[in-house]
């Protein structure tokens, strides 16, 4: 085997299970992330009084997530799986809808509507071939499938409130990736994400690795070797590798790699994406009556996609005995909810808050905003005839983010999933 010097852009869970592989196989690696931690969406903060990390953006994972959990095994770290409350937000009411039981009790459909409802789920579900799905348009074909009142009143709130103007151009691929990856219990890793990623980054270290923080790479070239412009506390300097991997997200890697061809340009500028805000609420009491810990809000009038309070999924004491609550939403980079600051935003979300939870305001202890402009990709149908190819028009630069998971939906088990893939990919083109 020739040993290569290989430059990974991005520590999120990608980037860091690429490095890991590569390093493992023998090649040398080296990793940039222009933050000053680790995990990319799923980095999280500690404050002061706190024993563990907290997330930005609320996290976990199903009990199929088999690649990060089989990553976490291997590297001997340890988890939580707990079955936690999931509910639904419907007329004014929460509404428990997170099994067979639990539906069958929800009193606003009929029993008919319901058991229709739950007969076209399982049969998506459990349909094993997600490619003639994907050129069906999942708005206009689910009310056909499971009845109209009950898309009206359950589903359709909940893409509009995901996808806002994109609403109507979802693939059923999509829906079917959502729901087949559904289980009642979740895990969640011990001491948080932030906690996880570092220990990876120690393992990588052990393996010979280096993960620098704080450096962004402003510039990769090709010619005779990957040229990479890095910068660092204002400082640039140039630094030759073998081959790249870019996690970053797109619209980035066309900022940084000149290079690219206009047709490549183009056919990256025809994906489009979402971006998120979170704010995180610090409450000295319990947020929702009835331990629920997701909330999906079934109401396009409210202007918020889910509440999650992870701490009715996490315990308290990890916190200071706090309560934390997300109110999560996806907007466009440019919309005013977007651009607003944490006290617009809250104040924004107030009225709907307080029809759940009166005095939680009462309770506040403090909050943060956390925004990113790349949190969710669109999914059109026909999808895999604009995915991106892992290898991009450059030599030896490979292009891994979260746009090329499809038919799954983002996450960082898939993008552990992703990172394994393209280091596979690197190392077999290293040994032609």
């Amino acid at each position: 085997m020739i040993k290569k010097k290989i430059a990974i852009i991005g520590a999120g869970f990608t980037g860091l299970a690429a490095g890991f592989r590569l390093l493992q196989i023998g090649h040398e690696v080296t990793v940039f992330e222009k933050r000053d931690r680790p995990g990319g969406m799923s980095g999280g903060f500690r404050e002061k009084a706190w024993e563990w990390t907290l997330e930005e953006y609320y996290h976990h994972w199903f009990t199929n997530d088999i690649h990060i959990l089989g990553l976490a095994a291997e590297i001997g770290y340890k988890t939580i799986m707990c079955k936690p409350v999931t509910s639904v937000y419907v007329e004014d009411q929460l509404y428990q809808f997170d099994s067979p039981q639990s539906i069958l009790r929800f009193p606003k459909l009929s029993l008919f509507d319901k058991l229709r409802m739950a007969a076209a789920i399982g049969v998506i579900r459990y349909d094993p071939f997600w490619k003639p799905l994907e050129g069906i348009n999942a708005g206009s074909f689910l009310p056909k499938v499971m009845g109209k009142k009950a898309y009206r009143l359950i589903w359709e709130p909940q893409f509009t409130n995901k996808f806002g103007k994109y609403s109507d151009e979802v693939s059923l691929a999509w829906f079917w990736a959502r729901i087949r990856k559904r289980t009642q219990s979740l895990v969640y890793p011990v001491g948080g994400f932030l906690q996880f990623a570092n220990a990876l980054i120690e393992k990588i270290i052990k393996l010979g690795g280096n993960v620098f923080f704080n450096m962004e790479v402003t510039s990769v070239k090709e010619d005779n070797g990957v040229f990479l412009r890095v910068s660092e506390r204002k400082k640039e300097n140039i630094r030759k590798f073998d081959s790249a991997i870019i996690t970053i997200p797109s619209t980035g890697f066309l900022e940084i790699a000149p290079q690219l061809s206009q047709n490549y340009k183009n056919s990256l500028g025809r994906l489009n994406s979402l971006g998120a805000t979170n704010l995180v609420l610090r409450l000295n009491k319990q947020f929702f009556p009835d331990k629920t810990y997701w909330l999906s809000i079934c109401d396009s009038a409210a202007g918020i996609m889910a509440i999650v309070e992870h701490t009715n999924f996490m315990d308290k004491r990890h916190y200071n005995n706090e309560h934390i609550v997300y109110v999560g939403n996806y907007t466009t980079s440019d919309h005013p909810k977007f651009l607003a600051s944490k006290e617009k935003l809250l104040s924004t979300y107030d009225p709907f808050l307080r029809k759940i939870n009166s005095a939680y305001k009462n309770n506040l202890i403090d909050y943060k905003l956390f925004k990113t402009p790349f949190a969710q990709p669109i999914i059109p149908p026909y999808y895999s005839k604009l995915i991106p190819s892992i290898a991009t028009p450059l030599p030896n630069i490979y292009l891994a983010n979260m746009q090329q998971v499809y038919p799954w939906d983002r996450g960082t088990n898939y993008a552990v999933e992703l990172g394994e893939k393209t280091a596979s990919m690197v190392h077999e083109y290293t040994k032609i």
